[in-house]
């Protein structure tokens, strides 16, 4: 289960990295959820490699 929710992290990431990219986060003011993804990466990676 601990593999398919890093997955989910991942994919979602990459598709928020597209959006940015592509400025589809700007027009519609969202672009904090760049910051939100960012923040959480570091937690994730702990938690998910520590044994």
């Amino acid at each position: 289960m601990e593999d398919i929710l890093i997955a989910l992290y991942y994919v979602s990431a990459i598709v928020i990295i597209i959006l940015h990219y592509t400025g589809w986060l700007e027009d519609r003011a969202m672009e904090w959820v760049v910051y939100l993804v960012a923040v959480l990466l570091f937690p994730m990676l702990y938690f998910a490699y520590t044994p």
